[in-house]
């Protein structure tokens, strides 16, 4: 059993080590009072691979004792100031589950203890005027010990503002304002353990042993190409633990990242050796495929009960919102079985090993090192005259299922146009980024027709299982209805969106 929280904080220098010395912060902002909370002492071992695949992904796994939150602790980043915070009860090994939200950054090697670091904390509650807590200041003194061969010790002292569940966040701004007059600077280090393994000399040791990237011309394809895989490879280990606690938007967003670098490595053949990249690009099809069994129940489930939510009371006949449940429980535990498996197998980490070898060792061909304006803008031309072309096949084609399906092709290539793009934004600038705009208006459109058609078919299978039944399929067949008037609508809309898509200058900007 895991629980998680938020939390936002930042962590400082402070001017001397003494508890005495903390800054009084009432009277800033909506700072009312400000209350002692007693001592803490605290002693946390910090868990990870021997070359630190953790702390090289700022996360972090500890087992702390002392304190009023005993247990294990995995913090994972998030945006800003923030990190998610999953804890564990107390014991002598990593609990399984938060080995599993880690392993697409361990990919399986042992964890093991590297660093202790004990504090003596003093702790100062800010509160509102009617005695709420904001934030949490307090003061470590901190004695740090790498447990890792020929590691030393470190100490230090650190200031940290956490904010209070529901405080907001621009507080922490407010307050550093006040700790900068007081000559409080913001600590280098973004964690304890961050500081830890560097002045203990962990961090040196265990960089040895990684293998250094593979040469690559700076301001080159070959380097923008390689900067958007190693980013979205790393969003892609990134979203693991959200995809594995079924986390809101987890599974859309992990396979757009598939997406993404398959469109990547197919559109730029002529700057990364295909020989390479295609087994590359089949295995992500393979991980979005396992993946888009349960994204596509998710889209279904929103889009068909939103619908029937709209409807008025007296067009809803007979038992449709159980109908609904039904479907999507039996439906969706095999898709959310798919994807669990899906994660826990040997063949999802091999990826990710993969991508990681891409990157560190890149098979570039001698394009890699040509001229960006070139090499990039030829790479989306190509996918942009692929687009079009399969969008004339698909307005030639009579209403019906034959257009359906093409128009599902158009929109596949309308993604790898926008894809293609963002690769060379960083190198084309405007042009490029106008392209993929209009691309993305065409597959937003698209896609609303694809949902639309997909969900006619449901909606056809509802109505003939609530008829076999004996309900009536009266409001089935109105949402089916509505759904093939909304595909008809966005038929209608297409041509208007290509052509602002199709502008020759669009294409004309990138030649030049």
């Amino acid at each position: 059993m895991t629980q998680s929280k938020r939390e936002t904080e930042r962590k400082y220098e402070p001017s001397s080590p003494g508890a005495e010395d903390l800054p009084d912060l009432t009277g800033v902002g909506p700072v009312a009072s400000v209350t002692e909370a007693g001592p803490e002492e605290l002693d946390a071992v910090y868990h990870d691979t021997v070359d630190l695949r953790l702390a090289g992904t700022s996360v972090t796994l500890r087992r702390r004792t002392g304190g009023s939150d005993a247990g294990w602790h995995l913090k994972l980043p998030l945006s800003g100031d923030s990190r998610e915070e999953v804890r564990a009860a107390l014991s002598d090994d990593v609990p399984q589950a938060l080995r599993e939200l880690v392993l697409s950054r361990t990919r399986g090697a042992e964890l093991r203890p590297v660093v202790r670091i004990r504090s003596t904390r003093s702790v100062r509650h800010l509160r509102d005027a009617e005695g709420t807590v904001l934030a949490e200041l307090s003061l470590d003194a901190v004695r740090a010990e790498s447990l890792l061969t020929g590691g030393g010790r470190a100490e230090w002292s650190e200031l940290e503002v956490e904010l209070a569940d529901g405080a907001p966040a621009g507080l922490l701004d407010t307050l550093e304002r006040k700790l900068r007059k007081k000559g409080i600077a913001r600590s280098h280090s973004p964690s304890k353990l961050a500081r830890a393994l560097r002045d203990t000399g962990a961090a040196a040791k265990a960089g040895a042993s990684r293998r250094a990237p593979g040469e690559v011309v700076p301001g080159s394809p070959g380097a923008y190409v390689l900067a958007y895989v190693r980013e979205q490879a790393g969003i892609l280990a990134a979203l693991d633990p959200a995809v594995r606690r079924d986390r809101p938007d987890g599974v859309h967003r992990m396979r757009v990242t598939c997406r993404r670098l398959r469109s990547c490595l197919r559109s730029y053949r002529s700057v990364l050796d295909r020989r390479a990249t295609d087994p590359l690009r089949a295995e992500l099809q393979w991980l979005a495929g396992e993946l888009g069994v349960e994204r596509d129940q998710e889209v279904l489930r929103e889009r068909l009960g939103g619908a029937v939510d709209e409807l008025p009371d007296d067009l809803v006949l007979g038992p449709v919102a159980a109908r609904l449940r039904v479907w999507d429980v039996s439906r969706g535990d095999e898709s959310r079985t798919r994807t669990r498996e899906a994660l826990a197998s040997p063949r999802y980490l091999r990826l990710l090993d993969a991508l990681d070898d891409l990157v560190r060792r890149p098979p570039l061909r001698a394009r890699a090192a040509g001229k960006p304006a070139r090499v990039m803008a030829k790479a989306v031309l190509k996918e942009y005259d692929r687009l079009a072309g399969r969008m004339d096949h698909a307005l030639e084609q009579p209403p019906g299922q034959s257009r359906d399906a093409a128009l599902h092709q158009a929109r596949k290539a309308a993604k790898k146009v926008r894809y293609a793009a963002e690769v060379a934004r960083p190198a084309l600038g405007k042009p490029v980024a106008r392209l993929g705009k209009r691309a993305k208006a065409v597959q937003k459109l698209l896609g609303e027709h694809q949902d639309a058609v997909v969900a006619q078919d449901t909606l056809r299978k509802l109505a003939v299982a609530a008829h076999g039944a004996g309900e009536t399929a009266f409001t089935w067949g109105l949402l089916h209805g509505q759904e093939r008037a909304g595909a008809r609508a966005r038929q209608e809309e297409l041509p208007s969106v290509w052509r602002a898509a199709a502008d020759p200058a669009l294409r004309a900007a990138l030649k030049h």
